[in-house]
């Protein structure tokens, strides 16, 4: 969810891009380009389950960090000058909430058959209660869903619910991947896009909740991280970089790599997220960004706003047919 510019680095240290920018028809392992975004979140999560009062916790994000860093993977944003720094506490904040809102999402839904977009290390299938008979379907990136299964299988975590990894790319045929590997369109099903849409063209944005619609029966329900135009604003981005220039200066001072994060999304118009949902008849509500951390009692401090994207948190009912 962060972005950072370029110059303001330490004197004498070298900026090392850790993700490239984008193509068409692009893939990645965990530790490159997108995968490396899940490794992120997942150190903020296990950050975040380790304080005395977390919003939630989740016993495995430790262990894909522990895995990845074996590896050879290094987190920018480690180290004590880090962890002090009030931009970098905001946007642990963010994701903190932002897991806890999606969390409660799935609590409240109360159906059986789920499917989680770009999972990437999501681990809710493991962490979360679900009711009898639940199947909780995952896509991705191939190598990203077989690192999350070899870490969880060495760790013999064993899923809450019937787990469906679905390997398959969001931007290629996902609707009859999903089908085959089990799928009921004819089912209610609750659905989840989180961290999702930045990666995507306004184009293909408007494909995916076109073949979510499409797959959706009556009673189905879908939350969804989605960004105002806020968000892609240039000159609030131009913000945010220059805030995030004094944590570059510390990562490249600890001779860590500096994500380019922003070159991962596609800074272009796209629809309205909750007006395209009320529109192909789902019943609609949404929150901001600023209005949910209040809610959970983690606002961003006035010195450190701009850490907090201008995103809205929608979910949505399918209440009328097709």
């Amino acid at each position: 969810v962060a972005g950072s510019g370029p110059g303001g680095l330490a004197a004498g240290v070298r900026r090392r891009p850790l993700i490239l920018s984008r193509t068409d028809d692009d893939s990645w392992d965990i530790t490159e380009g997108v995968g490396a975004t899940a490794l992120s979140v997942a150190r903020a999560r296990a950050a975040e389950s380790s304080q005395s009062r977390p919003l939630f916790t989740d016993p495995y994000a430790e262990h894909f960090v522990a895995a990845a860093v074996a590896a050879g993977w290094q987190s920018s944003f480690a180290g004590e000058a880090l962890a002090d720094n009030r931009f970098m506490q905001a946007m642990a904040a963010y994701i903190a909430v932002r897991t806890r809102y999606f969390d409660d999402f799935f609590s409240a839904a109360g159906l059986d058959q789920v499917v989680i977009l770009a999972a990437g290390l999501d681990t809710r299938a493991w962490r979360l209660p679900w009711i009898s008979g639940t199947v909780v379907y995952e896509l991705d990136q191939p190598k990203v869903l077989e690192f999350k299964d070899e870490v969880l299988r060495e760790h013999r975590a064993e899923p809450a619910a019937r787990y469906v990894a679905v390997p398959v790319d969001l931007r290629h045929d996902w609707p009859q991947a999903l089908r085959d590997k089990g799928f009921d369109p004819a089912r209610p099903t609750a659905w989840l896009a989180e961290g999702l849409l930045p990666y995507l063209t306004a184009a293909d944005q408007d494909l995916l909740f076109a073949r979510i619609h499409q797959l959706s029966a009556v009673g189905s329900r879908v939350a969804v991280e989605a960004f105002s135009s806020e968000f892609f604003d240039p000159e609030r981005l131009a913000q945010r970089r220059e805030r995030l220039r004094a944590v570059a200066d510390a990562a490249a001072a600890a001779g860590r790599p500096v994500p380019e994060t922003e070159q991962l999304w596609y800074l272009e118009s796209r629809s309205d997220v909750a007006g395209w949902l009320k529109q192909h008849g789902w019943d609609v509500a949404a929150i901001s960004s600023p209005a949910l951390l209040e809610h959970y009692g983690r606002p961003a401090p006035d010195d450190a706003d701009e850490a907090v994207p201008g995103s809205l948190f929608v979910q949505g009912c399918l209440v009328s047919a097709k």
